[in-house]
């Protein structure tokens, strides 16, 4: 330990490269050695000592306060009660006086929430009954001990302190009961052992003072056994059963080559959860920033079947119930429960509440080739041109920290980079971006501009003695910009525009990489959670907000620096609920093994459905050298999913994708032009996510909500709800079992164009070519017909629409076009948005939103109708005006597949073409 607290030794980089890039759990604390968590799993009271006293209730401009005291020691917290408009309730717990503030999480919600008019329906002895008018629910509140059961439609849903583990530190300490003595906050005892590191804890060599401040409420899920979300755990996408010592921990750390199956957290955090029945979904936002441990407990419980005549003849059924109980560090008891009631209810409230993904310019869906690092211009060059020369599409080369002046941001390194203007140029010339790294350590060096005009505008996180925090990062001895304060983060934002970014150019993008903070030789490897922030808070209390901080001023910044023309793109590793708002989220340090591809499938499942849409892994294996096949593999899976985006560790071998032999660039190739050519579907996907609140990529249960047999799969997925990916995931496979969700839906293969059978699980044969892919019957999606070298080059490339009809003979879809690259669908309605309806052999095409006016540069040439039962005699397009003419077929007897081409169709107007 140094000789103050709230610093860590800063040795030169060479001294701790090798520790650094080292896979070592024991870096980090088990659940059994977490202070809090062990003082709050020591307590368990028969019953809740907590008891809502009913003669403080007040509901003054509809929200319900009330106080809830401690039956041994009288100290009172306070309740509040909110309905919010759409289907959401939301309970505040915190301490009625404290001796100091306890931090509420500022600037994740997008506003303060609208509330709307609570009344009490039902005032009796030691119970009330709370309900909105216009709602299905009611809140049915009892007095001793404290409990709270919402029900809807007068069915048991969410209980709340049912198990009385409702925990709150310095308004009252554990009690005698659970083996704890209870402690003045004024009056500091040497904490004895039992207490379980009460006042200070010890990590290694490293000490950490504290106040107690820990907070935690259980909630029971009535009816329900299958629970997502809580990311990020590499681990399956449905939530399992926690053991007596272990939990799921939400702590952002820099987990190199992290364990897999595991419940430890990694690099973000996003404190929601999702309860999904057949006849229902649900969710809990616990809204706390600090380190934040959950357990799970799916059970089956005894309930009388109330409908039977009378109660000796009720009959017992078993119910499943699922406990869960948030403990957090320090803050207060803030939470909003989305009552759904549907999967897509849910996507809708949590967005309400912390906005929708940002709506990403056209080119950062294409795909990215990173590595640690590309040498030099010439290295840049070489590898840029291998795409060209190889004829594969890629619209981004990306810089690691090796491309600074000594790991200066927002620097270049001379030497290698002499010309980053010119270097630049040349990929604008072939319609290519750059994306570079600014991490939040700054290398303490006064003659750097940027460290010395932060530090003597007081912009560091600081010590508990008021000095500037300093630790170890890349550059060695750093400190932190504190993105809690906004005056930083404005600050921050302005150092990406032309004059202060010198020789960046505006098609330079941003990639917020070590922000957790990363922090080398600390505990952890994090920041000391005493170090001090903007008005005086500690860090413990806000840490898994500090990345969210960083992306949203970088975010920011690239928007002022175009003069908020333009639409940003941001990469971070870390992020918190409401980090969709500022950019895309990859999974980090991940290995070139087949059990890190299997696991990145279910790590991006649980970000969708937790609202952050962009997500990828790195393809390959950011740790290790993969072979040719696992390389192949995971081409195609990240082709199908959000962000596409290859990088590679120093010191692995080289694998741009023509380097494992032709037959596997031929694979590769394929690949990606595949992505290419759906990038249409990709763009309406992501506008529908920013419009709509709805994941991209989706589990299976959330399309299928009333098939059980969907409900753990995690290895197959959709792409909105119209494709069905099945990656492969394990070397050698000749064939795959696949599920086909649903039933009685119709099922096509994708490129072949035959239909599926109708069986509900298939035994599919595989080469190493390409993997299963299904369009849904019904479903409508829109394509080009052709690639160019990157998206630029596809402005003009013609459309066609992919057509599968269900049962009925009927399907739907949309396409949706813009710049690519502006806000003016936003500002100006530049902006075209088409809506396809396929019905009684009639296709038209019509508007979605009127209100856009953007001028289509290219046109529907191809349709292609699969599931279409007989050969037609004449196809007719009806053209606005009243215009008719004839349309060129062909038929498929033998796959039953019409298609249509060289159609000329303006894809902006409305048109029929009738099918006789």
């Amino acid at each position: 330990m140094s000789d103050e607290v709230g610093s860590t030794k800063t040795p030169a980089p060479d001294d701790h490269l090798g520790s650094v890039l080292t896979e070592n759990q024991s870096k980090f604390k088990t659940c059994g050695q977490i202070g809090f968590y062990r003082r709050q799993k020591d307590f368990h009271p028969d019953r809740s000592p907590y008891v809502a006293q009913l003669n403080t209730l007040n509901t003054e401009n509809g929200v319900v306060t009330l106080n809830l005291t401690h039956q041994e020691t009288q100290v009172p917290l306070k309740l509040q009660i909110f309905a919010v408009e759409g289907n959401i309730l939301r309970l505040k717990i915190n301490e009625e006086s404290s001796v100091k503030p306890r931090f509420e999480v500022p600037d994740v919600l997008v506003k303060e929430p609208t509330t709307e008019q609570l009344k009490v329906s039902n005032l009796e002895t030691g119970s009330l009954v709370l309900e909105q008018p216009s709602s299905s629910w009611k809140i049915h509140l009892t007095a001793n001990p404290f409990s709270l059961l919402v029900t809807q439609e007068d069915k048991e849903l969410i209980s709340v302190n049912a198990q009385g583990q409702l925990y709150f530190e310095n308004a009252v300490l554990p009690s005698k009961e659970s083996g704890l003595t209870e402690t003045d906050p004024g009056n500091k005892p040497s904490a004895p052992k039992e207490q379980f590191g009460l006042w200070k804890e010890k990590f290694e060599d490293y000490l950490d003072l504290k106040d107690p401040s820990s907070v935690g409420l259980d909630f029971t899920l009535h009816g329900f056994e299958n629970v997502y979300g809580l990311p990020e755990h590499a681990d399956t996408h449905q939530l399992q059963n926690t053991g007596e010592s272990e939990a799921y921990r939400l702590y952002n750390l820099d987990v190199f080559g992290y364990r897999i199956h595991d419940k430890m957290g990694t690099y973000g955090s996003v404190p929601l959860l999702l309860a999904h029945k057949l006849s229902h979904t649900c969710g809990i936002l616990w809204l706390n920033a600090s380190e934040t441990l959950v357990e799970v407990h799916s059970k089956a419980a005894l309930k009388p079947q109330m409908h039977l005549p009378s109660p000796d003849m009720q009959k017992q059924r078993v119910v499943p119930n699922t406990d869960i109980r948030w403990m957090s560090e320090s803050g207060v008891v803030d939470v909003f429960l989305l009552l759904g009631p549907a999967p897509h209810d849910i996507f809708k409230q949590y967005a309400q509440l912390t906005g929708t993904q940002m709506f990403p310019p056209l080119f950062s869906l294409g795909y990215h080739q990173c590595r640690w690092n590309y040498e030099d211009e010439a290295d840049v060059e070489a590898v840029d041109s291998g795409f060209d020369e190889h004829d594969i599409p890629y619209d981004v080369i990306w810089l690691d920290i090796e491309h600074t002046d000594g790991k200066r941001y927002f620097t270049w390194d001379k030497e290698k980079f002499p010309n980053p203007v010119k270097m630049q140029e040349n990929l604008r010339e072939k319609r290519r971006k750059l994306v570079v790294i600014s991490d939040p350590h700054i290398k303490v060096d006064p003659k750097y501009k940027l460290y010395a005009e932060a530090k003597e505008k007081g912009y560091f996180v600081k010590t508990i003695n008021g000095r500037d925090f300093e630790g170890s990062c890349w550059p060695g001895a750093s400190s932190y910009l504190d993105f809690t304060n906004p005056a930083v983060r404005e600050w921050y934002s302005t150092q990406f525009s032309f004059d202060k970014y010198k020789n960046s150019t505006d098609v330079l993008f941003i990639w917020n990489d070590m922000n957790e903070p990363s922090v080398f030789e600390s505990p952890e490897w994090t920041m000391p959670k005493e170090a001090v922030h903007h008005m005086g808070w500690h860090h413990r209390d806000l840490h898994n907000l500090y990345g969210f901080y960083q992306q949203m001023s970088t975010s920011e910044g690239l928007i002022h620096r175009s003069g908020g023309k333009e639409r940003p793109f941001v990469l971070t590793r870390s992020f918190f609920a409401g980090s969709q708002r500022y950019g895309a989220v990859w999974t980090g340090d991940n290995k070139a093994e087949w059990e890190y591809l299997q696991i990145s499938v279910p790590m991006l499942l649980t970000l969708s459905v937790t609202g952050i849409s962009f997500c990828g892994a790195d393809v390959g294996g950011f740790v290790g050298d993969p072979d040719a096949e696992l390389l192949v593999r995971w081409y195609q899976a990240g082709s199908f999913q959000p962000f596409f985006r290859a990088h590679a560790m120093q010191g692995t071998r080289r694998r741009e994708p023509w380097l494992f032999g032709e037959d596997n660039t031929s694979i590769i190739r394929r690949v990606i032009k595949e992505r290419y050519t759906l990038l249409p579907f990709w763009y309406l996907l992501f506008y529908r996510a920013y419009l709509f609140a709805e994941p991209v990529m989706r589990p299976l249960w959330v399309v299928f909500p009333k098939d059980p047999d969907v409900f753990g799969i995690d290895k197959e997925y959709m792409l909105g709800d119209a494709l069905l990916i099945a990656p492969v995931l394990d070397p050698g496979v000749t064939s795959l079992d696949v599920l086909f969700p649903g039933h009685g839906e119709h099922w096509y293969d994708f490129r072949k164009f035959n239909p599926i059978s109708s069986s509900h699980r298939q035994k599919v044969d595989v080469t190493l070519k390409e993997i299963p892919v299904y369009q849904r019957g019904g479903s409508i999606i829109p394509m080009h017909t052709m690639t160019g070298r990157s998206t630029g080059w596809m402005d003009e490339s013609p459309y066609e629409l992919r057509i599968a009809l269900d049962r009925k003979g009927a399907a739907v879809g949309e396409v949706y076009l813009d710049d690519g690259h502006s806000f003016q669908y936003l500002h100006q309605h530049m902006f075209c948005y088409r809506r396809f309806t396929f019905t009684k052999n009639v296709l038209y095409s019509s508007s979605a939103d009127k209100a856009g006016c953007y001028p289509v540069r290219s046109a529907l040439e191809n349709v292609h109708i699969m599931g279409f039962k007989k050969s037609p005699s004449e196809v007719i397009v009806h053209q606005p005006g009243g215009g008719k003419r004839k349309l060129n077929y062909s038929y498929n007897k033998v796959l039953c597949v019409l298609s249509l081409e060289n159609l000329s169709l303006d894809i902006s107007v409305d048109w029929e073409i009738h099918i006789k």
